[in-house]
């Protein structure tokens, strides 16, 4: 299951026996997988701040969630053709982000421990920020010269009425530069072949006899060529069309042809070029976005153990990854254990029809311990 719970308790010795108890019981009964979660003595500051913060930090938590997310997506977006790679590319300091998770240590480097909360929580949120403004910009050069390329690529398909024509006709086919013929391509039905043949010299006066040569077909029918004179040409698409052959308004141009196939020649290459570079910047940066993200949950454990548990700071965090068959279970185990942390919202929890005076749940969900949740599969881009 890629769902965790990290929380915390008091770290006093009741509650430390507390976590030995809820210990015993989850592993026993492979209710969870249970590993300590190591947040640092940060700088407390004010009550007023850790207030403040608290609402700052639950917005940047959203934010950063959504942002891993999209490059997640993104990086499927990208490797359209293999697809099942995804999941490898997605790591956190170069491990699987749950051996990151389980193995969380706070980066002193980034993140130095001494600043006031609130420096930290702004450096996280500039972080997350920038690469969201990079990823907008990348994502949308690389989106332009993959639409470019994709809007060409369909004028291959298709049938021989709607498709171009570039990849299939030579100057061989035309009479070029004449003042008075020129050479229309027509599309026959395969069941009117032979009917072809035996009239396009009728259709209509002036056209040049076994002038006609098929130089290309596919499931539906067959292109061929005709040579007329100029004068006769709206006589003869008018006849064509009464006999179920289509002309293709199509005129040879050499140099348009020319740039249309160097076009999509140089948005292939263009996209193949940028591929390389843009999946590094991918993997990097979901790295980056994924380790700040864990960052922000683990400040927002501690401001809210702080804020629940009060000074002098101690706290126990711990990741729970629940058994998938048994989530209800586990929840009713750690109510039961850390119920003294708070009788009142225990009590709600255990019997939700309860009306209680004076308590207010937010849209977090409340348990009498620090609870928030770490979802992964909002990553699974298969």
């Amino acid at each position: 299951m890629s769902e965790f719970w990290l929380i915390s308790a008091p770290g006093d010795k009741t509650n430390l026996q507390a976590w030995e108890r809820m210990n015993t019981v989850t592993c026993k009964s492979n209710l969870s997988s249970n590993s300590k979660f190591h947040i640092p003595d940060l700088k407390v500051g004010t009550l007023d701040a850790l207030v403040g913060l608290s609402d700052d930090l639950g917005k940047l938590d959203s934010f950063a969630e959504s942002v891993i997310k999209k490059i997640a997506q993104y990086i499927g977006e990208v490797m359209e053709d293999s697809k099942d790679k995804v999941q490898e590319n997605l790591l956190a300091n170069g491990v699987d982000l749950i051996s990151y998770l389980t193995r969380f240590e706070w980066d002193m480097a980034k993140y130095p421990i001494k600043q006031p909360l609130k420096n930290i929580s702004e450096a996280l949120a500039k972080q997350v920020t920038q690469i969201e403004t990079d990823l907008k910009t990348r994502s949308a050069a690389y989106n332009n010269i993959k639409g470019n390329l994709q809007s060409l690529e369909k004028k291959t398909v298709g049938n021989l009425l709607t498709r171009t024509l570039a990849d299939i006709v030579h100057k061989e086919d035309f009479v070029l530069n004449s003042e008075y013929l020129i050479t229309l391509l027509v599309v026959v039905p395969k069941s009117s072949y032979v009917q072809w043949q035996k009239t396009y010299e009728s259709l209509s006066d002036m056209v040049v006899p076994r002038s006609t040569k098929m130089i290309a077909e596919d499931a539906e029918g067959g292109l061929f060529t005709v040579t007329l004179f100029r004068k006769v040409m709206d006589d003869f698409k008018a006849k064509a069309r009464e006999n179920r052959f289509m002309v293709r308004e199509f005129y040879f141009d050499e140099k348009e042809l020319k740039c249309e196939k160097e076009e999509l020649m140089k948005l292939a290459s263009d996209k193949k070029q940028q591929y390389g570079p843009l999946l590094r910047w991918l993997k990097v940066n979901f790295s980056e976005a994924f380790v700040a993200w864990i960052h922000v949950k683990a400040l927002r454990v501690f401001v809210e153990s702080v804020l629940r548990y009060g000074l002098p700071v101690n706290f126990q965090a711990m990741l729970l990854q629940p058994n998938r068959k048994s989530v209800k279970r586990l929840r009713d185990v750690l109510n039961v254990v850390f119920k003294h942390l708070d009788e009142v919202a225990a009590a709600s929890i255990m019997d939700p029809g309860m009306d209680i005076p004076g308590l207010q749940l937010s849209n977090q969900e409340y348990y009498p311990y620090v609870y928030f949740k770490i979802d992964l599969s909002l990553l699974d881009c298969s």
